[in-house]
């Protein structure tokens, strides 16, 4: 939950997760595209997520993963197991006593592999409708199952949403539900892994047009070729997935559905992030892809006439004994062997040989990924060479406090919409205090001009909350959600009223955001408490129960409903 936006920063997807709007799927570009295909759907994209199945060649992957797999992590007490049983994929978290029996075990199936491999994988569980990420992922380097990214400091079990902004980058066509905590459609994607449509757009109008009979007088495919746009809107393609910044957040709206290839992706969703200093450079490599390349000599100098397909191919993967002699071949279209200034025989030393971007473009560790690395897309003639002076200069006094990395061609010096802004900040400002004042001025100006939107009166009710007008608070929430239900707003809504001791008219609010949002431990702990304050003692040890089904690893929580059953039966 914010610290800040209270009605959620919006998950984005379609409402019921239905509807081709023209996606055809990548099997029906092969049969026109074959060879292209065949070696796209071998690249690290074309195998971007897995459905675990008993096929012929699930089997095979699944080898490659070193399961049956055990793991301890003294730190949390606790045992990872992951392992097969009747043909599926299943991982289990768990805690022993000291005579060796269970003091909880949570297992469940693992129906979704993320991930190419190049790094590692992650697991993907289904609970009801809603999808989780699991807590142990496999590594490739060391070849061990591990503490899922995030996983190190905090106790997640199998509670971690997989979000609409993730999962878009991961897979091809997902289906989440709009403005839900991880939940999907009952089929949750229509396409598994990233393919031809996430970069060319909708083929439906395209495989219509050259079926139809007029195809040869043509003059339009229908079609997104990156290649033919300006290098801006190619790049906007990549951006989409190889570009955080520091907060993303989606137009008014928009859903991470409605971005198309040719459009500029600020139409969908700004990339806005905390301007750079001298004491802490831009120096992450982990999906930075596109705002380091800006930073290259390279790139300054062509004047953004290179993109990321100069360099890249999207249909062709070189092996890794390839990549230095295909990459060196790009580095030689603009340089010459004579533009290296280390001597030949320096140069045939290093391993590989004479690799232009093992020298200038070096993998360097994830900070928040264990056991994994990434590309520096910065280009540096050497290893010491200090950013150059545009970096710490790219504010604009309309934004002096933030960067906005996609803005639409024309458009550089135009503000964001103050909806975008006031949900960029309000993510900011939850670990971030100097983004607090921008937040709250963004806000008041809003509730002059926006009075009657949602995500407005929510960020009001929480304001006022926080300052203790509690009675203003309850005014706004309650606005809020006439305008739009939303979880978080009816949590918010309860803890107002149980502040002015309205202790039971709270109730009704608390369990309507435990039925929108079942898998928020927060929430889901909040009604067991306010069950308690109301001295409903069977309805809160039943909620206990459910809580401890769903989050069976909270050690405090077990130790309560022991002692309330303990209590019953004296």
């Amino acid at each position: 939950m914010l610290a800040f936006v209270s009605a959620s920063a919006r998950q984005g997807g379609p409402h019921d997760g239905q509807g081709s709007n023209g996606y055809v799927g990548s099997e029906s570009c092969s049969s026109c595209h074959n060879d292209i295909y065949r070696h796209y759907m071998q690249s690290g994209m074309g195998r971007s997520m897995l459905h675990i199945t008993p096929s012929v060649a699930t089997p095979a992957f699944l080898r490659s993963l070193s399961i049956p797999s055990h793991s301890f992590d003294e730190r949390k007490d606790r045992h990872f197991d992951t392992f097969m049983r009747d043909g599926k994929l299943f991982q289990s978290e768990s805690q022993t006593a000291a005579d060796g029996t269970d003091i909880f075990r949570d297992t469940h199936e693992i129906e979704w592999m993320i991930g190419a491999g190049i790094n590692g994988f992650g697991a993907i569980v289904r609970r009801d409708d809603y999808l989780f990420q699991a807590p142990q992922s496999f590594y490739s380097k060391p070849r061990i199952w591990g503490p899922s990214p995030g996983y190190e400091q905090i106790d997640l079990g199998f509670n971690r949403p997989i979000q609409a902004g993730c999962i878009f980058c991961h897979s091809g066509r997902p289906n989440p539900i709009a403005d839900t905590n991880g939940q999907f459609a009952s089929s949750p994607f229509s396409e598994i892994a990233i393919g031809c449509e996430n970069c060319h757009g909708p083929g439906a109008e395209h495989i219509a047009t050259m079926k139809s009979a007029g195809a040869a007088n043509i003059t339009s495919l229908h079609i997104v070729n990156p290649a033919r746009l300006s290098p801006y809107l190619s790049d906007n393609i990549c951006m989409a997935c190889h570009q955080t910044g520091d907060v993303r957040v989606l137009k008014p709206g928009k859903t991470y559905q409605d971005f198309r290839p040719g459009e500029a992706l600020d139409n969908t969703l700004s990339i806005l992030m905390v301007p750079p200093t001298r004491s802490a450079p831009p120096d992450a490599d982990h999906v930075e892809h596109y705002y380091s390349m800006t930073l290259s000599k390279c790139y300054r100098e062509s004047r953004g006439r290179l993109s990321c397909i100069t360099c890249h191919d999207p249909h062709v993967e070189p092996a890794h004994e390839e990549a230095p002699a295909y990459f060196n071949g790009k580095c030689l279209s603009c340089h010459t062997e004579r533009s290296c200034r280390l001597p030949l025989n320096a140069r045939q030393q290093t391993r590989p040989a004479d690799n232009c971007i093992g020298c200038h473009m070096p993998k360097r560790d994830i900070g928040v990924i264990s056991h994994s690395s990434a590309t520096n897309h910065r280009i540096v003639a050497r290893s010491d060479e200090p950013f150059p002076e545009i970096t710490f200069q790219q504010t604009l006094p309309s934004l002096p406090d933030l960067l906005h990395l996609n803005p639409t061609p024309g458009q550089e010096n135009a503000l964001p919409p103050l909806l975008t802004l006031l949900e960029a900040y309000g993510e900011l400002a939850a670990n971030r205090s100097e983004y607090v004042a921008p937040y709250l001025k963004v806000l008041g100006q809003l509730e002059q001009s926006q009075p009657e939107n949602a995500l407005v009166q929510a960020a009001l009710g929480r304001r006022e909350l926080k300052k203790g007008n509690l009675q203003a608070a309850v005014d706004h929430l309650r606005h809020a959600l006439q305008l739009e239900p939303q979880a978080t707003t009816f949590a918010d809504l309860s803890e107002a009223l149980s502040k002015l001791n309205q202790i039971e008219e709270s109730l009704p609010p608390l369990e309507r955001a435990s039925q929108m949002d079942p898998f928020d431990p927060v929430i889901q702990k909040t009604l067991v408490v306010r069950l308690i304050q109301l001295k409903q003692y069977a309805r809160a040890q039943t909620a206990l129960e459910h809580y401890l089904q769903v989050f069976p690893q909270d050690s405090f929580m077990r130790e309560m409903l022991a002692r309330a059953k303990g209590a019953s039966t004296r």
